[in-house]
This record gives C-alpha cells, sequence and structure tokens, in this order.
C-alpha cells in the first residue's frame, strides 16, 4: 500500500484526452459522449480550460422542477456546451499525489478531472478507473 502513497498523477493519468468548445450544441456534445464513452470533457478555449462539461451538467437541462417547466427536446438540444458547463473546476497538476486525487473525488463526488501542467495547459485527465489501477497495482505488490 505505501506504493499507492507515493504514486502521482502523471503515473496514472490518460495523456491522450478529448476536448470540446463552448460552441458545441448539446446534440453533438451527445453523440461525442456515446461515441468516446467518457464522463468529462475539458471545455477549452484556444489553449485555456475553461470549463468541464460532464453527463451531469448534460441531464440537469432536462430535470424537472416545480419552479420551471422543460422546453421542447430540440429546443434544448440546440444549448451549447457554454451554456451548461461547470466554469468553476476541480484541477491538479502532474506532481499531485494520488491520494490527494482520492480525496477530492470523495469529497466533491467527481468522477474525473483535468490535469493541469505548471503553465495551466491541458496535459491530461485523471479518473477514478486510473485511480482504482493504481489501487491495485500497489495492492498486487504486497
Amino acid at each position: 500500500m505505501f506504493e499507492f502513497l507515493e504514486a502521482v498523477v502523471q503515473d496514472y493519468m490518460t495523456a491522450d484526452i478529448k476536448t470540446v468548445g463552448r460552441s458545441m450544441t448539446l446534440a453533438d456534445l451527445e453523440q461525442r459522449f456515446e461515441a468516446d464513452d467518457y464522463n468529462t470533457y475539458p471545455v477549452v478555449e484556444g489553449d485555456d480550460v475553461i470549463g468541464v462539461v460532464s453527463k451531469f451538467d448534460f441531464l440537469k437541462c432536462f430535470a424537472f422542477t416545480t419552479y420551471s417547466l422543460v422546453p421542447h427536446y430540440d429546443d434544448l438540444m440546440k444549448q451549447t456546451v457554454g451554456d451548461v458547463m461547470t466554469a468553476e473546476y476541480i484541477y491538479v497538476g502532474p506532481a499531485t499525489k494520488l491520494t490527494r486525487v482520492l480525496q477530492l473525488m470523495v469529497e466533491h463526488r467527481l468522477r474525473s478531472m483535468p490535469v493541469l501542467g505548471p503553465k495551466g495547459g491541458l496535459v491530461g485527465m485523471i479518473s477514478r478507473v486510473d485511480v482504482v489501477h493504481a489501487l491495485g497495482v500497489a495492492t498486487r505488490n504486497l
């Protein structure tokens, strides 16, 4: 288990990731979620990560409440990623310990989060699957 305590994000993150832009429609986003089997995409503008959009963000616009009526499905699907994304997001760096990642995931019920380099550029994503894999590697060595 000591191996997990020393493990860092850069050793387990996914570096080859796909991103979306804020102008992408929800209809296109839905297709991307299905094709890529991602739970969260970083939303980028130029070289900057301006937010994240998750399946949860996508589904929120379809939720019924006593305060709002849900528009027609086609109207909802014309909304953009910028309309539903989370602009204030949690991220980690490549040198962040996986114990900290695990803590953030549990505290904030996150499935994945962006990994930003020292200058703020996107270098990868770290997900629950990555953390589970790291735990498995650490416990196999016992």
